[in-house]
């Protein structure tokens, strides 16, 4: 069965997104299809199109939306901050809007409200209410990575799970080495600025590996970041930098203990793919 996958990123973070509305036209149950096995195929960035992730959109209704997410490894995750922005463009371009809306996206982790605003053909900004950012236990095996006691360490969930490290420079630490002893969390390590309300991070994602950005992880980074005064106190926008692009986060906001995310999506291109049934 042929299906049409439409490729975005949201800065640099790239994912494919099925629409499954045309496996039901054609009376095929998506129950019925190994997606993990799907997403190894299609994100393989040699033999395939290539993508940190599988995006499967499924609409409700006009405004509601559902997204399971599928890391290039074949993995379940329960959300995607980059993601999520990409899976709303999908969905504003297909619907042919032209103007702001806002979707409710059901995830793994819970529902979403997703502000969308177009820019140009190619890219919205939107903004996410990524929930609430909750400290969670240390990977089981955290003790491997042999990290300096003195270093500043947060264990967040951000509806995932993350670990957040404070370092100097980024730009020396050996992030591929280290995520791989705790593949089963996200791992970002930030220093500050360099402006004042900054960030600068670095992430290694689980079941994708180094990424150009990760939304989830810039809401954990940027909350640690308050929290360890890398940011002033005052500052409730922090912009975090990253190889892919920035990104801004609203700490407290909509509510005390809650962030909202925004970025960037952009559509990049459109596949004719064989969905093997």
């Amino acid at each position: 069965m042929q299906v049409v996958v439409t490729k975005h990123h949201g800065l640099g973070n790239d994912f494919l997104v099925l629409d499954l509305g045309q496996l039901k036209s054609q009376k095929v149950d998506p129950s019925k299809i190994d997606w993990s096995q799907i997403a190894k195929l299609w994100c393989d960035r040699r033999g395939g199109v290539g993508a940190d992730g599988l995006l499967l959109l499924t609409r409700v209704d006009e405004f509601k939306l559902q997204m399971q997410l599928f890391n290039q490894d074949g993995s379940r995750a329960e959300m995607s901050g980059n993601g999520i922005r990409c899976l709303a463009q999908a969905a504003f371009d297909s619907d042919g809007h032209t103007s702001a809306i806002s979707y409710t996206v059901a995830t793994d982790a819970g529902d979403r409200v997703v502000d969308v605003e177009p820019v140009s053909l190619d890219e919205v900004r939107a903004s996410v209410d990524m929930g609430s950012i909750e400290t969670i236990e240390e990977p089981t095996n955290w003790s491997q990575i042999g990290s300096d006691p003195n270093r500043p360490v947060m264990h967040l969930s951000v509806g995932n799970p993350h670990t957040v490290v404070g370092v100097e420079d980024v730009s020396v630490v050996n992030l591929l080495e280290i995520g791989k002893k705790i593949p089963q969390v996200n791992l970002e390590i930030i220093e500050p600025g360099p402006e004042t309300h900054a960030i600068t991070m670095r992430v290694h994602e689980r079941g994708a590996g180094i990424t150009q950005a990760c939304g989830t992880g810039a809401c954990a980074s940027a909350w640690a970041a308050s929290k360890w005064g890398l940011v002033p106190a005052s500052v409730r926008d922090v912009l975090v930098h990253q190889p892919g692009g920035d990104a801004s986060v609203r700490l407290d906001h909509p509510q005390p203990g809650r962030v909202t995310l925004v970025g960037p999506a952009h559509f990049a291109s459109r596949h004719n793919l064989e969905l093997a049934l």
